[in-house]
């Protein structure tokens, strides 16, 4: 009740800022996919190549995942008045 007369939501303060910590992730998830698929050298792990893409690959597409889920919650979270239902 006191967050709806003073305008303070502390859960929604809090959800936005892991919808801008999700964004940081996905920058994160993406480049290790990347980062695994075209520039580690399999050389230095016990690891085959295979693997590493195959891992790589899924690290993209979750990072991809991600991004879909994170834009979505951030239009929900910054672009849209509490006062819009879903």
């Amino acid at each position: 009740m006191l967050t709806k007369v003073f305008g303070m939501n502390e859960n929604k303060i809090m959800r936005q800022m892991g919808a801008i910590l999700s964004a940081f992730m996905v920058f994160f998830y993406i480049g290790i996919g990347i980062f695994l698929i075209f520039i580690f050298d399999s050389n230095l792990t016990t690891l085959s190549r295979p693997v590493l893409v195959i891992f790589g690959s899924v690290c993209i597409f979750y990072g991809l995942y991600r991004a879909y889920t994170t834009y979505l919650n951030i239009v929900n979270l910054f672009f849209r008045s509490d006062d819009e239902d879903e």
